[in-house]
C-alpha cells in the first residue's frame, strides 16, 4: 500500500517541454525552485502532486523492451540520483530532455514538468526517498473576488492550473532498485 501523508518536498524543478514532431523547444530552468522560506505553497503543491495516487494500489516497474534496465533512460538518471551520482537539478533537466526526445506523437501537448524529490514516502509500512515527475498541460481561467473600497473587485487569471486536475504523473520509490523500482 502506498501512503504520502507524511511526505515533505526536498527539492522542486520545473521546466517547459514542446513537443518535438510539432517544431516546438524545451525549456529547462537554471534552479530549482525555492520552497524553504514559503508556507503557502508546498501543501498546495502536494495536493495537486500527491492527492490523485491517494487510492492507487497499483505498483508498476521501470523496465527496457529488451530486458537491459540500464538503457530505460529514466531508470538510469534515477538510479543515478538516489546513488547521489547525479545531482537533483541535473537530474530533471535530464528528465525533461528525454521526455522531449520521445515526445513524437502530435497529440501530446506542451507543458511545465515539474520533477520533485520527496522523502517519507510510505510503501508497505516503510519509509522511501521517491522522485516524482509531473507534468501539466490543460491551463484554465479562474476568477478572484476581492474586498475594494466598501464592495468586492472582480478580476481573473488566464492560463492557470486546476491544483485539482494533474494531467500526469508518477512517482518512482527508491525501493527494488535492480527490479527496476516500484512506481
Amino acid at each position: 500500500m502506498f501512503f504520502h501523508q507524511d511526505a515533505t518536498f526536498d527539492q522542486l524543478a520545473i521546466h517547459r517541454v514542446g513537443n518535438k514532431s510539432q517544431e516546438e523547444f524545451y525549456i529547462l530552468s537554471e534552479q530549482p525552485v525555492p520552497l524553504e522560506n514559503d508556507e503557502v505553497l508546498p501543501p498546495l503543491l502536494m495536493h495537486y502532486f500527491m492527492s490523485p495516487f491517494a487510492k492507487v494500489n497499483e505498483v508498476y516497474r521501470l523496465f527496457h523492451p529488451n530486458g537491459e534496465l540500464e538503457l530505460n533512460e529514466i531508470y538510469h538518471f534515477t538510479k543515478q540520483f538516489f546513488k547521489e551520482q547525479l545531482p537533483f537539478h541535473e537530474f530533471s533537466q535530464q528528465v525533461a530532455k528525454h521526455l522531449y526526445e520521445v515526445c513524437m506523437h502530435p497529440k501530446i501537448k506542451p507543458g511545465e514538468v515539474y520533477v520533485v524529490s520527496l522523502k517519507n514516502i510510505q510503501i508497505e509500512g516503510e519509509n522511501h526517498d521517491a522522485i516524482g515527475i509531473f507534468k501539466s498541460e490543460n491551463k484554465e481561467t479562474y476568477l478572484k473576488v476581492y474586498p475594494n473600497q466598501g464592495g468586492f473587485q472582480l478580476d481573473y487569471e488566464e492560463e492557470a492550473i486546476n491544483i485539482n486536475k494533474l494531467d500526469k504523473g508518477v512517482i518512482i520509490v527508491n525501493v527494488e532498485e535492480e527490479e527496476g523500482f516500484k512506481v
